[in-house]
């Protein structure tokens, strides 16, 4: 902006408007403003360098908000050198420079705000000036956190107004209504999921950054073209064994309000803060695994080798004692410490030979692909990040909804895809029949035994996976048996269809359930009002213990005192008989 943007008699729509404009143009020609009067009718300012003859007056026009320049003196002589940092520059004035671009890109970070304004203004700013805008801004287009928890009462009102059978309850503590949970499960989620998903949830906490913190619990499935099918989340003030006792409580709750008989369950986890005694407690029938993904990340960030990872993962997949034996034996090989860390995960919860349970080929869970959802919102006001994942959940339901209408198979397609590779190698075997159920399949490197009945092979793939081998299709095609029909249900294109058959319906905007329509029965005001827990985040930005690889690797400095001898202390903190004896004398 030059000064010729500036003419004697211009007008502005108020004074609000001129003092913006005089302050970016103050920015963008870098020279420092010096006020000499502001109010509502009158604005006087000139140039605050020493003896440069720029000097500008404007005044409200009467009966009207409009600011008009009554006079522009001089020019700048000055130099308009305000290039390291400029008093202009306020938080304010940041935030209005940002807020475009904070909304449409959350993760916009303190470092991209000091480079984006060096750029288009040449002049710096301190980080902590643009971290203090950062959060301002958030709290100008999201609310503070404050209101988020006030908020949270209103806002699962309408969420089981606007989706009847979804449960969304808020728990407080103490006599002053301190937030302590908000657990969320929508109809169309816990019905898709008992009518078209894998028998699979998978558990995890997830921690959030707002200025009250908290952890996001989540509870997830596939569907059955494998995707992420979120079941319920909530928000807990700490993540805690009761907490977790609490979410998978409400979980049940959830099942029982849609199905009488709870079907046979698989739960897979980190196995964290007590979520393997809730599961136990709460679900006392279904089977627990210990998430492999987890596990592996573990064990190599325990000793830093990944021909471990490498090993834990072929046991896993091992279908054969003697194939998990030789792999154990391997990794044991290749550390002893490992092997001996990895004893406090039995291989029962986390092995396919020795897991009693059914996981369909998932040995790890999917929350961390539900994590992503939020994770640029995760500094955002608790009710705005539930909004997020309510957004996400009506889009992922309606853009599923609307794909499996193109699909013509009986299968899903992963799920085909699967068949059609077992229909090519089944091809190639040879199959000799011992009766009506059992067959012998004859391969160039081995020979299986396949119960069609039973639905089960020697290599144990159609067991563990739900779909028949290549072994399992040789027979049935022998026996002119329908492949497609000794499938799991759980992979059908009906299955698929049935999971996002019911619509997640959006809520009014807040401006509207804010209010409370006329005769509706509103929350009393003791109810609505939830306050923040008492845990917050410090203010600023979280220091970082950084460790230097050199220093590492140095070798620690002993010391040494002079009177006894000994290591560990110096002279003047000696508590030997001999240093108190001199010290009496």
């Amino acid at each position: 902006m030059e000064d010729r943007g500036f003419v004697v008699g211009q007008e502005f729509p108020d004074v609000k408007a001129f003092r913006s404009a005089i302050k970016e143009a103050a920015i963008a020609q870098h020279f420092e403003l010096r006020i000499v009067k502001s109010d509502l009718i009158r604005y006087i300012a000139k140039c605050a360098a020493e003896g440069c003859p720029w000097r500008i007056r404007a005044v409200k026009l009467p009966n009207a908000p409009t600011f008009t320049i009554r006079s522009l003196d001089g020019a700048h002589t000055c130099g308009k050198n305000a290039y390291a940092g400029h008093h202009q520059a306020s938080v304010d004035w940041i935030v209005s420079f940002i807020e475009e671009r904070l909304r449409d890109n959350i993760n916009y970070k303190p470092k991209d705000i000091l480079h984006d304004v060096y750029e288009q203004y040449g002049i710096t700013i301190p980080y902590k000036q643009a971290w203090r805008a950062k959060e301002r801004g958030l709290q100008a287009i999201y609310g503070s956190s404050e209101e988020g928890y006030y908020l949270l009462p209103v806002y699962c009102e309408q969420i089981r107004k606007n989706n009847p059978g979804s449960v969304a309850e808020v728990f407080t503590a103490g006599s002053d209504n301190r937030f302590q949970r908000v657990f969320i499960s929508f109809y169309a989620s816990v019905k898709g999921f008992l009518e078209g998903c894998l028998p699979i949830i998978g558990l995890g906490g997830f921690p959030l950054k707002s200025k009250y913190l908290g952890t996001l619990l989540s509870a997830t499935s596939f569907d059955a073209d494998g995707g992420l099918f979120p079941l319920a989340f909530g928000v807990v003030d700490v993540e805690n064994d009761e907490s977790w006792m609490w979410f998978l409580s409400e979980l049940r709750k959830a099942f029982e309000m849609h199905t009488e008989i709870i079907p046979h369950l698989t739960f897979l986890s980190k196995w964290q803060k007590g979520v393997g005694d809730a599961v136990k407690r709460k679900f006392p029938t279904c089977c627990h695994a210990v998430c492999m993904k987890h596990l592996s990340e573990s064990i190599v960030r325990e000793f830093k080798n990944p021909r471990l990872v490498q090993l834990l993962w072929k046991a896993a997949y091992a279908t054969t004692a003697s194939a998990f034996k030789e792999k154990m034996a391997e990794l044991e090989e290749v550390s002893a410490e490992a092997s001996k860390w990895l004893q406090q995960h039995p291989p029962s919860r986390w092995a396919l030979l020795y897991f009693e349970g059914t996981r369909y080929g998932h040995l790890s869970s999917n929350v961390e692909e539900f994590n992503q959802w939020i994770l640029e919102f995760r500094e955002l006001p608790v009710t705005q990040v539930i909004e997020q994942i309510h957004c996400k959940l009506i889009m992922e339901f309606e853009e599923r909804r609307a794909r499996c209408k193109s699909w013509f198979s009986i299968l899903a397609p992963s799920a085909e895809k699967h068949m059609i590779e077992a229909m090519n190698r089944a091809s190639t075997y040879q199959v000799l029949r011992s009766d009506e159920v059992e067959f012998e399949v004859l391969s160039t490197e081995r020979s299986d035994i396949v119960n069609i009945r039973k639905h089960s092979c020697s290599c144990r793939d159609w067991q563990l996976y739900g779909l028949p081998c290549s072994h399992a299709v040789a027979a049935l095609i022998s026996s002119k048996n329908h492949v497609y029909a000794f499938t799991a249900k759980h992979f059908t294109v009906a299955s698929y269809t049935a999971a996002y058959a019911e619509e997640i319906k959006p809520i009014p905007s807040k401006i509207e359930w804010k209010k409370g329509g006329e005769g509706e029965t509103t929350l009393d005001e003791e109810t609505k009002t939830v306050r923040p827990p008492k845990v917050r985040r410090l203010p600023g930005r979280p220091e970082k213990k950084r460790m230097c690889v050199e220093d590492l690797n140095r070798e620690k400095h002993t010391v040494h005192c002079s009177r006894c001898n000994r290591t560990g202390h110096y002279k003047s903190t000696c508590k030997s008989e001999a240093c108190k004896s001199i010290q009496q004398m």
